[in-house]
């Protein structure tokens, strides 16, 4: 099977890197050197390209190079990476000398969650580094004995002449290492307990928050700030808000990153979503000029709107100089020209057909950027997760099928580890009862049974399930998907479960996506026709489901451009969020509103998913429910539409349309 490149894994299309130094402008408040890459995997590659460079000069001098590598999603593009520059290109390892930062206490080496399987199966066992030269924190220490053993460690890293350079990534409580808030700028090697924050971004690798540990073994800042370099490396919204609390704001022990201020060789390496909320990309013109193109006109007058706290057609010349958007008078002229520019083009972004109008219904001057021109529509939305497509967009889909539309739903994934074993056991127990009432292969059943009463009875933590028991759990989320479109009004014949192999590990960590995926995803499209696609954009999923089921949707579809589909040629691609984020209101181009009603529709539909309500096997960094957090999203997008002097609505669901550049949205 060939294998194809998640943006997690590397860069879709190799372009030349395009990154942002810090400082550009005299009055950027960045504290530490800021690398800003378009996609993580142009960023992964740029970290490995520098450590093995280091590593080249050392070996041409005689010496070792001594490196700190940290664990989690974020360094795997690097990893990856190295291990390609080793097989292909004769990259060394055998003079290379590894300091981990950390690991969870106690933990056992042979488990799924032990830093040191996590090397082994993501670099070590790749290249030819030399056992004696790796050392990871012990997890199978006593208690007594952790004290000496990180001082020990302490004096390794000193005998080994220094760390050269000290990889990072930065946890939502700022945290480098497992350095929690509270941790000083003096500290070394120790034992810690782990902030709720941690234990539950690290949920998902433990199926379930109350397996996580509570404590680990961690480098100190202290010691990660006597590296001679170090690199923090950060990917996607949801670290973009601590990042920019490490770079721009005060050195504070509550943000431990904070400390990387005072590092005289110190950078941050960033996708374009990581550095969204640092000044240069939330607010640019505060910080030097601009070019005052559509996009950052309409971004630069709605963030004014909120910062002077008045509807658009309200902002004055006075509000545009006080906040710093001088330049734009001097540049587009009166500032009410300005106000109804953008008040127009947000208008029109609102609409109640999402798939367009019939012709009975368009009136002269409808915008055509809905797809009129065709009703009614053939619609295909993609499900990353077997109940993303109601979470996300319930009320669009219920007012598209309610408006008479062809809807199809695609689920792409099984979504069968997010099922807790209770819930595999009393579906067990239904079959059961079911096929004894109707004496259906009694023997056949007992054995079932059996096994999935011994296996989840015996089963270890983090334990990969059975075949049996994932395809319990699979069903289980299939049969939620069937109840929910049925009280959307969508027939059984137009759902279609695509069980993409890149998913089925049994395991949170998957597959690399591969041409099956992408192939399987082709002869749907070709299947359906579809003259629109709606497709999961909120790429901060921790899980990375998300960004591997869009990158097979948008390859697929540029494959069909390819090949000259002729009914692709009219087919748009609508990106929606919901589960995990939402679009930003300057960002939407397509916002449905919702009434008090469709709401109560959309949630009774996400009520459908049983095994997802109440507590959610892996339910992120966001403790409230996935309709909780949808309704308040949708609500608050509407409410933004209100104070910028819009039509006041119970709520909102906001699309942006993909334009066929894989770059601009991977």
């Amino acid at each position: 099977m060939s294998t194809i490149e998640t943006p997690a894994a590397g860069n879709l299309h190799r372009t030349e890197a395009s990154y942002i130094p810090m400082h550009d402008h005299s009055s950027c408040p960045e504290k530490i050197p800021c690398r800003v890459y378009r996609h993580a995997g142009e960023a992964s590659k740029a970290v490995a390209a520098e450590i093995a460079e280091l590593i080249r000069e050392r070996q041409s001098q005689g010496r070792k190079a001594i490196l700190g590598l940290a664990t989690g999603s974020t360094p795997v593009g690097v990893y990856n990476e190295l291990v390609r520059l080793h097989k292909e290109e004769g990259l060394s390892f055998r003079d290379v000398v590894t300091f981990n930062l950390d690991e969870y206490f106690p933990m056992q080496p042979d488990e799924l969650q032990s830093y040191v399987r996590f090397m082994h199966e993501n670099l070590f066992d790749h290249v030819d580094v030399l056992e004696e030269n790796v050392h990871i924190p012990d997890g199978t220490l006593a208690d007594a004995d952790v004290e000496e053993y990180c001082r020990r460690y302490e004096a390794m890293i000193v005998d080994a002449g220094g760390i050269d350079v000290q990889l990072l990534g930065i946890g939502r409580t700022g945290h480098i290492g497992f350095n929690e808030p509270g941790s000083g700028r003096d500290s070394r090697t120790r034992m810690i307990t782990l902030d709720k924050m941690t234990r539950r971004d690290a949920a998902s690798d433990f199926f379930a928050e109350e397996n996580v540990p509570r404590r680990a073994i961690t480098m100190g800042v202290g010691t990660i700030l006597e590296a001679k370099k170090v690199i923090l490396m950060a990917f996607g919204e949801g670290k973009s808000s601590v990042v920019a609390k490490a770079v721009e704001g005060e050195v504070s022990a509550i943000v431990a990153a904070s400390f990387l201020q005072t590092h005289p060789n110190a950078q941050f390496v960033l996708d374009d979503a990581a550095a969204d909320a640092l000044t240069r990309r939330r607010s640019p013109w505060l910080v030097g000029p601009v070019n005052w193109d559509q996009a950052t006109i309409r971004k630069a007058v709605m963030w004014l709107a909120q910062q002077v706290k008045k509807p658009i057609l309200k902002l004055t010349e006075e509000d545009y100089n006080e906040e710093g958007l001088q330049d734009l008078l001097a540049s587009q002229g009166r500032a009410y020209n300005i106000n109804i520019e953008v008040f127009r083009d947000l208008q029109q972004t609102i609409t109640g057909w999402p798939g367009g109008k019939p012709d009975h219904a368009r009136r002269a001057g409808d915008s055509l950027r809905f797809g009129e021109g065709c009703f009614p529509k053939r619609v295909l939305i993609f499900s990353p997760h077997p109940d993303d497509d109601v979470i996300s967009m319930g009320g669009t889909l219920i007012r598209l099928v309610d408006q008479g539309h062809e809807v199809h739903v695609a689920y792409q994934t099984s979504g069968n580890i997010a099922v807790f074993d209770d819930d595999a056991i009393t579906f067990m127990d239904f079959i059961s009862e079911f096929n004894r009432h109707f004496n259906i292969d009694p023997a056949r059943t007992a054995e079932f049974e059996r096994h999935i009463d011994e296996f989840v009875k015996h089963k270890q933590q983090g334990q990969v399930d059975s075949p049996e028991v994932q395809f319990i759990k699979g069903t289980i989320r299939r049969a939620e998907a069937r109840a929910a479109t049925r009280c959307c009004n969508i027939p059984e014949t137009q759902l279609h479960f695509m069980d993409m192999p890149f998913y089925e590990t049994g395991r949170v960590r998957k597959k690399p996506l591969s041409a099956d995926d992408i192939r399987i995803t082709v002869e749907l499209l070709r299947k359906v026709k579809p003259h629109q696609v709606y497709a999961a954009g909120d790429l901060s999923d921790p899980h990375g489901t998300h960004r591997t089921c869009l990158t097979a949707i948008l390859q697929a579809c540029k494959q069909i451009e390819r090949d000259g589909d002729e009914w692709y040629q009219q087919c748009q691609v609508w990106l929606y969020r919901g589960a995990w984020q939402e679009w930003e209101p300057h960002q939407i181009e397509m916002a449905v509103p919702l009434s008090p009603q469709e709401l109560l529709r959309k949630r009774a539909a996400i009520f459908k998913h049983e095994s997802q309500k109440d507590r959610a096997l892996f339910p992120g960094n966001d403790p409230r429910e996935f309709w909780q957090r949808a309704e308040q999203r949708n609500r608050t997008t509407a409410e933004t539409y209100d104070k910028l002097g819009l039509a006041e609505y119970e709520a909102i669901e906001g699309f942006v349309r993909w334009k066929g550049d894989l770059d601009a949205v991977l």
